[in-house]
C-alpha cells in the first residue's frame, strides 16, 4: 500500500481495491490473530484499552516504582514461608534488600518508600522455628 490515492477516486473505492488485492496476494492471513475473535468484544467500554493492552505486552507495571518495590517486598515475606532450604530464604531476601538499599541511597520518583530492609538473621531465625516441629 505505498502508491498514493489517484485523483478522481474516491477514498471508498481506492481503500476496497487496496483491502482486496491485499486478500488475494494472501497479506491479510497471514496477519497474527487472523479467524480468531477479538479478546475486547465482550468486555466494557474503556478509552484507554490500548494503553493497558500496551502495558500488558511489555510487560509494564502500573505502580510507581516505590511502590511495587514494597509490594514486591510483601511478596518476598509471604513467599519466605514456603521456601526449602535457609539459603533460599537467605537468596529471597538478599535480593530485595539489595534493591531496598539502591532505593533509599536513590529514592525512585512517586510516594516516598517507607520501607527498611529485612533483618535477615531475624527472619531466618523465624523461617527455623516454623518448621521445628511442635
Amino acid at each position: 500500500m505505498t502508491e498514493r490515492k489517484p485523483a478522481g477516486v474516491s477514498f471508498e473505492s481506492w481503500v476496497d481495491k487496496q483491502i482486496r488485492e491485499s486478500e488475494q496476494r494472501g497479506d491479510i492471513s497471514q496477519l497474527p490473530g487472523f479467524g480468531k475473535p477479538l479478546d475486547s468484544l465482550t468486555a466494557p467500554y474503556d478509552e484507554n484499552w490500548w494503553i493497558k493492552q500496551k502495558m500488558q505486552r511489555e510487560g509494564v507495571s502500573v505502580l510507581p516504582p516505590a511502590l511495587a518495590l514494597r509490594k514486591q517486598a510483601e511478596d518476598v515475606a509471604e513467599a519466605v514461608s514456603g521456601a526449602r532450604t535457609e539459603a533460599e530464604v537467605r537468596s529471597m531476601l538478599a535480593e530485595v534488600n539489595e534493591k531496598i538499599h539502591a532505593a533509599i541511597r536513590r529514592p525512585p520518583p512517586g510516594p516516598v518508600l517507607n520501607l527498611e530492609p529485612f533483618d535477615i538473621d531475624a527472619v531466618v531465625a523465624e523461617w527455623r522455628t516454623a518448621r521445628e516441629p511442635s
